[in-house]
């Protein structure tokens, strides 16, 4: 069995060390909307019950069951109609045997009526009501706490809110909640060939689509992503370019820079600053690696490979679960499932291997297939996957046919 790589510190270390370095944002109450996607802080425990009062599940006449028990087609009940409540127009707040109340859906429930007759069962009489079924005590009433009741535990701690939980807080008359908030993500894109999209390219210069990656990346994991102009390969204008941006950053993503060439700023600038540590990770895609903090707040900073593939699969293995701890979100990482694999594989030893796949499920289960080479600079081939291919470190091969750890980067966990 291969060993590890001893200079190469193993995925599982680095995520550890990383984890341990990051702490939850602290928590504050949000209005409802802002925090759509976050996680609570706290317990919600319903402070009403839902409904709240005995209320009309159908338009028709509030009555006494046992005024129409034997009312029918050939024999109906005819009950003189003593007055109307419509919802959030109540007037009535109660009624005496041997009358009807017309009542609208929602509306509470005058105490004494013990039923509601729908409009279908009777004339829709306005002074009188000609009513030809019967209906039992209860029905087509919603009794005060049917479906929620005050006390009830509604959300625990750490339930990432959606649209539904959203919905429910404000029923129960919630405005605000405490969560954690959005980390915010300055991106840094270094190197003196960088151009932005829509300008013009020289002879040795290429477009930043790492800085747009890695932005919406953090995006699309719930932070507000900031993404800072190009930075040459100048220490200096890294070293400004960083100074000004942690004032706004929980969290710093760079590319590029953190190699062994001449030219690798990034490392050359936070050697001497903060907590930071450069090596490599038993990880292909994205060996090189950096992660400290720097700053009088101990921000902490991710320094990413400069080729996208590698900038793109360190995000996901390093940067995502830093931000969802953050967050106060869990799991960390996200989870694999398994696939058949429709083609073999080869993986270098004492690394884990992650490959580009695209998985299919069908009746016949998930199916994934390797796209493109191992290239780290393929984004063309990143862009045609939806899942990595993770292969353990003393792996070295995969035959097709066999099953296969996949993490699906489209799906929300």
């Amino acid at each position: 069995m291969p060993e590890p790589h001893p200079a190469l510190l193993p995925v599982e270390d680095y995520v550890e060390r990383i984890l341990a370095t990051i702490s939850p944002l602290p928590a504050f109450p949000q209005p409802l909307m802002e925090a759509l996607g976050l996680a609570l802080a706290e317990d919600v425990v319903a402070p009403i019950s839902l409904p709240s009062f005995d209320n009309s599940a159908m338009d028709g006449y509030a009555v006494v069951a046992d005024d129409v028990a034997d009312a029918s087609e050939d024999s109906p009940v005819v009950l003189p109609v003593v007055g109307e409540i419509g919802a959030g127009q109540s007037s009535i707040l109660a009624m005496s045997p041997g009358t009807a109340v017309k009542i609208m859906t929602g509306a509470p429930v005058p105490t004494g009526a013990t039923t509601v007759v729908p409009y279908e069962w009777t004339d829709r009489g306005v002074a009188q009501v000609r009513i030809d079924r019967p209906a039992r005590v209860g029905q087509h009433i919603r009794p005060t706490g049917d479906d929620i009741s005050e006390g009830d535990m509604l959300l625990e701690e750490g339930t990432v809110l959606g649209p539904r939980h959203l919905g429910m807080l404000a029923a129960v008359g919630r405005a605000t909640v405490r969560t954690r908030p959005r980390p915010r993500v300055v991106v840094i894109s270094t190197g003196s060939e960088l151009r932005d999209p829509g300008t013009p390219l020289g002879h040795d210069s290429i477009y930043d689509g790492n800085s747009y990656l890695l932005a919406a990346a953090a995006r699309s994991a719930g932070a507000i992503a900031y993404r800072v102009g190009i930075v040459p390969d100048e220490s200096h204008a890294f070293t400004e370019a960083l100074s000004d941006q942690l004032v706004r950053a929980d969290i710093v993503v760079t590319s590029g820079g953190v190699s062994e060439g001449d030219f690798d700023v990034v490392k050359e600038s936070l050697s001497q600053h903060g907590t930071m540590w450069f090596g490599g990770v038993g990880m292909q895609p994205g060996k090189p690696q950096g992660f400290g903090t720097v700053g009088e707040d101990a921000t902490p900073v991710f320094t990413l490979p400069g080729n996208p593939v590698s900038s793109y699969v360190s995000f996901e293995m390093f940067v995502l679960p830093a931000i969802r701890r953050m967050m106060g979100k869990l799991p960390y990482a996200r989870p694999t499932a398994r696939a058949r694999l429709t083609h073999g594989i080869s993986s270098p030893p004492g690394k884990v291997q992650l490959v580009r796949g695209l998985v299919d499920s069908d009746r016949g289960g998930s199916f994934v297939s390797p796209v493109g080479g191992h290239g780290s600079h393929l984004i063309g081939d990143l862009a045609g996957s939806n899942c990595l291919i993770e292969v353990a470190a003393d792996v070295t091969s995969v035959a097709a046919g066999e099953m296969v750890a996949v993490r699906k980067l489209d799906e929300d966990f």
